[in-house]
């Protein structure tokens, strides 16, 4: 049972990424724990987490990148304690930009955190000890933070998967705050289906955003992704990279929308060149203006913090009032698209680089993430594939699915059909598994998947969870509607089995749907072949008896196959007589 631990360990050493971790675990104690873990149980029994060293873990110091601020919690992180309580075991505590402060992950007295396959380039920031760490594979799953990209650049450089959530859903509580308006708590994984299990154990934690009662719990099948217009800071192989990727969702099914990014990229801009970055100040600004020369304060960052200092209440309701409508003309310009595809990163920096010109560099990461909190929207940041760099060295290439606040289901669903590996009907979306209300309905007809009224519940952004059986009590009757469907009615005598097709749908999505519905059509409750009994397709005994009888079809499509079958019998035989 130890094996994983010893592997993660030796993985470590063979590396040679000293600065990935901030506090390293003792090997024989974290080993013991795994073995409780494992035969305690529990969702995620034997993963091994890293967390960032601005989130608490009850025991170890927290320093957010400075060893003058260390503190050492009683507490775990709301977060921090939802994974463990799971099963996951701690390993350590990563390194980051101090104070949460970049997208380079270089700003650290502990170390530049070097790329994971490339170590004369960075690791992308400031969550980077914990994406190197995923990426190393020393650990299964890793927590980050994330207010100007810090949960989805390191992904990208690193080749993993970042999903941010919508800002809120986690909560925020035992973790040093950047921004704390729009801090979020990350998780990386190597894979999608890992991250969307840790996030949504991450949000069952007290005190998140709860739900509304109208989450979407997928993208449509045809919907519209936007893309930029232009491409802003890629070179020819990045752009080539991200067009690529763009046909990818267009093989997926999408429908893709050039858009203009120019009010999202003056929101980009707006976040460190503003009043708003007055929250780093709020954040730790009297510590840094009172540190002493031993507290192990990054240049650069005591630079950031110290020059928020300046704004005044004004200048933040001030560009608070701008930001306001510059998100205002960007959601036009996104319009009914379910989701916006960007580049995570224009370009992968060395450390050289960066330490030529430590703030530019970073500004120029930020280009496609500074925006997404600012806006409220949710993302999932996955590998699109490779770039082959002009210095011979190959780079990760990664994209991100942005969607509005709570479509955190839709950006998972286009990320997981951008990668080739949509989810298995019968699971559930991450948000319904961290609390979001859903809500199964059972249809027989015109709402199957691929039947004419099937856009009806996915326009309303139900999820398709797969074929269903009633018990052997119904019978089912065509009704004489444009476009067709039948009517299933319980019996007392004579009944069968019938086929169906199970849909989620969120609370208020299921109202509306229920408003429209014309008559003689009903919801009400079906038992289905296990015995349980979920809310279906109804229909008045008057009107089920007045129409023709095809129990025996065993559901819609044998109907509709068999119906065809014999107009096109007839017509052969029309045609015959006529010679």
């Amino acid at each position: 049972m130890t094996d994983r631990v010893a592997q993660a360990y030796a993985r470590l050493r063979e590396a040679d990424r000293p600065e990935v971790f901030v506090h390293l675990r003792d090997e024989t104690e974290v080993a013991v724990e795994y073995a409780e873990s494992v035969c305690r149980g529990g969702e995620l029994a034997g993963v091994l987490l890293a967390v960032k060293d601005n989130v608490d873990v009850a025991g170890l110091p927290t320093t957010a990148a400075c060893p003058g601020y260390s503190y050492v919690p009683d507490t775990d992180a709301a977060a921090v304690a939802a994974l463990r309580a799971a099963g996951a075991v701690v390993v350590g505590k990563t390194n980051l930009d101090q104070f949460a402060t970049g997208l380079v992950g270089t700003r650290s007295p502990y170390g530049a955190v070097r790329d994971a396959r490339r170590p004369e380039y960075v690791s992308g920031g400031s969550s980077s000890g914990s994406a190197v760490a995923v990426a190393l594979g020393v650990v299964d799953i890793a927590i980050g933070t994330d207010t100007a990209g810090s949960g989805r650049v390191p992904a990208a450089f690193q080749g993993i998967v970042g999903i941010k959530p919508t800002v809120g859903t986690v909560a925020t509580e035992g973790i040093v705050p950047a921004c704390a308006s729009y801090d979020c708590v990350t998780i990386f994984a190597r894979d999608l289906p890992s991250a969307e299990r840790a996030v949504a154990i991450m949000a069952t934690a007290p005190g998140g955003r709860p739900w509304a009662a109208d989450v979407p719990l997928a993208a449509a099948p045809g919907a519209a992704v936007a893309v930029p217009r232009d491409l802003p800071e890629l070179d020819e192989r990045w752009r080539a990279a991200f067009a690529a990727a763009a046909v990818r969702a267009r093989a997926a099914g999408f429908r893709i929308v050039e858009i203009d990014l120019d009010d999202f990229l003056a929101a980009a801009r707006l976040l460190y060149d503003g009043a708003l970055v007055a929250e780093r100040w709020a954040a730790v600004g009297e510590f840094v203006d009172a540190a002493e020369r031993g507290a192990g304060l990054d240049p650069v960052v005591a630079g950031i913090v110290r020059g928020a200092a300046r704004f005044s209440a004004v200048d933040l309701l001030r560009d608070r009032a701008t930001l306001a409508e510059l998100r205002d003309r960007a959601m036009t310009a996104w319009g009914d698209c379910a989701a916006l595809l960007v580049p995570t990163a224009p370009f992968h920096p060395t450390i050289a680089q960066v330490e030529a010109d430590p703030v530019g560099v970073n500004s120029r990461l930020g280009t496609y993430t500074n925006f997404c909190n600012l806006f409220d929207l949710c993302a999932v940041a996955v590998p699109a594939g490779e770039v082959r760099e002009s210095d011979g060295s190959t780079a990760q290439f990664g994209v991100t699915v942005l969607a509005p606040a709570g479509h955190d289901a839709v950006a998972a669903d286009v990320a997981a059909r951008l990668a080739g590996a949509p989810r298995d009907p019968s699971t559930p979306s991450w948000p319904e598994r961290a609390g979001a209300q859903s809500f199964p309905l059972i249809v027989f007809g015109a709402h199957l998947h691929d039947q004419p009224l099937a856009g009806q519940l996915t326009a309303l952004g139900a999820r398709w969870a797969g074929p269903v059986s009633t018990a052997p009590e119904y019978r089912m009757t065509a009704l004489p509607t444009q476009p067709p469907k039948p009517a299933v009615v319980r019996c007392a005598h004579g009944g069968a089995s019938l086929e169906g097709e199970r849909w989620v749908c969120s609370p208020a999505a299921l109202g509306r749907f229920l408003a429209a519905l014309p008559s003689p059509m009903g919801l009400g409750s079906v038992q289905l072949a296990d015995g349980t009994w979920e809310t279906g397709f109804v229909c008045g005994d008057d009107a089920a008896s007045a129409a023709r009888d095809i129990t025996a079809a065993g559901s819609w499509r044998t109907h509709l196959a068999v119906t065809l079958v014999q107009h096109s019998t007839r017509g052969g035989v029309r045609r015959g007589r006529g010679r």
